[in-house]
């Protein structure tokens, strides 16, 4: 979808000519700030008990009179917040998607200035709201006819919109590309199509890629990662794609994704029931192909490496087995107790591999534990890192890109969970603070880097009658590195 900013002219939003004109009210007081005929439009459905001041409340008037759009939407806003108004836009976008509209254009009545973050929020509501996966499944109904958005703005708020607008646009666009890989079947996205997908970028987005297969990650020592992979016969992919937006002298910020295309749990077999979703496992792998994306979009001055440890986990003769010894590339053994546990092994030796980068941050993302389901649920992502600067940043972009996590603890006494008798430690410890257990194993591989990790179990995709990939956490990456890049 194209998105701009717009000022009206001397006939205000009533006189815009578009195809729809969605009017979220931001609060009680909006109401009455409304111009004319709008203010009356609204009093009029008010009064006849058609509309209410109420969350998630619309009203879809045709042909209003004085209203040169031939749809108007009025989309109720609890608040004038990004937050309030991207939901007030999603169900205001839900009501005239499926319709002829062509081009909508959006205003906020109440508030105060229109700034970028609320920008971002329009576009983030209207690209969730449009977008429909159709790869592998022809019989899909029409996409939306919607291809062109204009936000409506002052003078005074036409710059920052248009910045909210440009990194809108860019952050979608990376949360499209992680929801296209995610909600592939794994037969489709294998490693190898994620390999495909980060040469794809090299030639859209000028970066450079360097995919590492079964030979070169046993040459280099990856025995933990290999582990993982050796009970499939699809070719592991190990893949470094680097965005160069700085000087070649400037520390990059690394992302590590968990890239598990299908996880059965191995040896430790899953249970049946939504194994299907096991797709979705290597939602940290497609994260950092959108953040990828989105930053290399932007232009931002940083440098960005995104690194991918890809590979199947699935039960064979040649799989791990509960109890096998394996090697790291740190060179720390692990004993697997639970062939299930294989996300943090891929990540362990990806995070050894990003020391030689010399990093100025590492964050790796993985759909790592449902014990963080458990925790938080699905509304926020798990954070972990003993750096409260860093943890702060991260903590700051999710709650600007209104995608947010919640910081979890790393205390000293989860890593006596780990102790293995045969081992420098075992890969799962009990059930209790599974979640940060997992991350204790994460952070022995760390103790060189600035590091933090997100637990993305719970938000990285949706279950249910709206199962799919939701593309998180790109927009609280994209927010972090451009903070980053200042």
């Amino acid at each position: 979808m194209d998105f701009n900013a717009l000022t009206p002219g001397k006939s205000g939003w009533a006189g815009v000519a578009a195809d729809a004109l969605l009017v979220v009210v931001a609060g009680e007081a909006a109401a009455a700030q409304l111009e004319a005929p709008l203010a009356g439009l609204l009093h009029e459905a008010l009064e006849a008990h058609d509309f209410a001041l109420e969350n998630g409340r619309t009203l879809t008037l045709h042909g209003a009179p004085g209203v040169k759009a031939p749809r108007l939407v009025f989309a109720w806003a609890a608040d004038a917040s990004p937050r309030a108004l991207r939901k007030a836009v999603a169900g205001g976008a839900a009501a005239i998607k499926g319709g002829g509209a062509e081009h909508v254009a959006l205003a906020r009545a109440g508030g105060g200035a229109l700034g970028a973050e609320h920008a971002e929020a329009i576009v983030a509501a209207l690209d969730e709201a449009t977008y429909q996966y159709r790869a592998t499944k022809p019989s899909a109904p029409a996409p939306s006819r919607l291809a062109r958005a204009s936000v409506l703005c002052t003078k005074a708020e036409h710059r920052a919109v248009t910045e909210g607008v440009t990194r809108g646009r860019a952050i979608a666009a990376g949360v499209d590309l992680a929801r296209e890989c995610a909600n592939r079947p794994a037969n489709v996205c294998t490693p190898g199509y994620l390999a495909e997908q980060a040469a794809k970028l090299a030639k859209s987005h000028g970066l450079k890629v360097e995919v590492l297969g079964r030979k070169d990650c046993d040459k280099l020592g990856m025995g933990a990662f290999l582990a993982v992979a050796q009970g499939s016969d699809e070719p592991p992919r190990f893949i470094v794609a680097r965005y160069q937006g700085a000087a070649k002298t400037a520390a990059p910020l690394v992302l590590v994704g968990k890239g598990i295309t299908f996880d059965s749990g191995g040896i430790s077999l899953k249970p049946a029931a939504e194994m299907d979703e096991m797709k979705f496992d290597m939602g940290g792998a497609a994260s950092v192909l959108g953040t990828l994306r989105a930053v290399a979009e932007i232009g931002a001055k940083v440098n960005l490496v995104g690194l991918i440890a890809s590979c199947e986990n699935l039960p064979s003769g040649r799989s791990v087995k509960p109890g096998d010894v394996v090697t790291s590339l740190s060179g720390q053994t692990v004993e697997v107790l639970n062939t299930d546990a294989e996300g943090r092994l891929v990540l362990c030796d990806a995070l050894t591999y990003a020391e030689r980068l010399e990093p100025a941050a590492v964050v790796d993302i993985a759909t790592l534990t449902g014990a963080c389901v458990i925790a938080l649920g699905h509304h926020r992502s798990g954070l972990f890192s003993a750096d409260d600067d860093l943890a702060a940043e991260l903590l700051a972009a999710g709650e600007r890109a209104l995608d947010p996590a919640w910081r979890m603890p790393l205390d000293a006494e989860y890593d006596e969970a780990l102790k293995s008798n045969f081992a420098d430690m075992a890969n799962v410890g009990p059930r209790a603070g599974g979640a940060i257990t997992a991350a204790k194993f994460l952070e022995r591989f760390a103790k060189k880097l600035r590091w933090a990790h997100l637990d993305i179990a719970g938000t990285a995709w949706r279950s249910g009658k709206d199962k799919g990939a939701t593309g998180r956490p790109v927009g609280l990456l994209t927010q972090w590195v451009l903070a980053r890049a200042g």
